[in-house]
């Protein structure tokens, strides 16, 4: 992982590229994250890539409430050839929660995408096929944004039967 000093040099190397595109750095417990502008994410993503980072190892979703912008998402990248790994974070406002999709630089991010939008309502443009990966596509809601129902709404799945050897038909 990159030290505290890496970090920022990493961070002032993507800045030369556009000013506004990293908010911020943060180190701690050993993980190294920049926070990035939602509308800059595949340029800092693609800055990343270009040094190294080629693997997208998670893509995941948080919510930060109270907190505003309230939603992230975050993109773990390792750099395989030197063992390291780094962290890109955005947060955006559920009022329009849309960032830009990262498939076109990581294929593996469809399916992290839209379970991203499936479970907290985050609109990637751009991506190939957005829609509910989890859920009924006539779901109502985002179940793990933090002001959904504790108890939820009840939801029924088809399922198959199984058949004598316990094996799905």
């Amino acid at each position: 992982m990159p030290d505290a000093t890496g970090l920022e040099l990493t961070a002032h190397e993507i800045r030369e590229r556009d000013s506004d595109s990293i908010l911020a750095t943060e180190f701690s417990h050993g993980r190294a994250v920049l926070v990035a502008a939602a509308g800059s994410v595949i340029d800092v993503l693609g800055a990343l890539r270009e040094r190294g980072y080629t693997f997208l190892a998670s893509l995941h979703g948080v919510d930060y409430y109270p907190q505003q912008p309230r939603l992230g998402v975050l993109y773990e990248l390792l750099d395989m050839s030197e063992v390291d790994r780094i962290t890109v974070k955005i947060r955006v406002d559920t009022d329009d929660p849309r960032v830009p999709t990262a498939t076109g630089l990581f294929p593996g991010a469809e399916f992290p995408e839209r379970e991203v939008y499936d479970m907290f309502g985050v609109v990637f443009e751009g991506h190939p096929d957005l829609r509910r990966i989890l859920m009924p596509e006539d779901f109502e809601g985002f179940p793990q944004r933090r002001d959904f129902p504790v108890g939820g709404e009840p939801v029924l799945f088809t399922h198959n039967e199984r058949d004598g050897y316990g094996r799905w038909q």
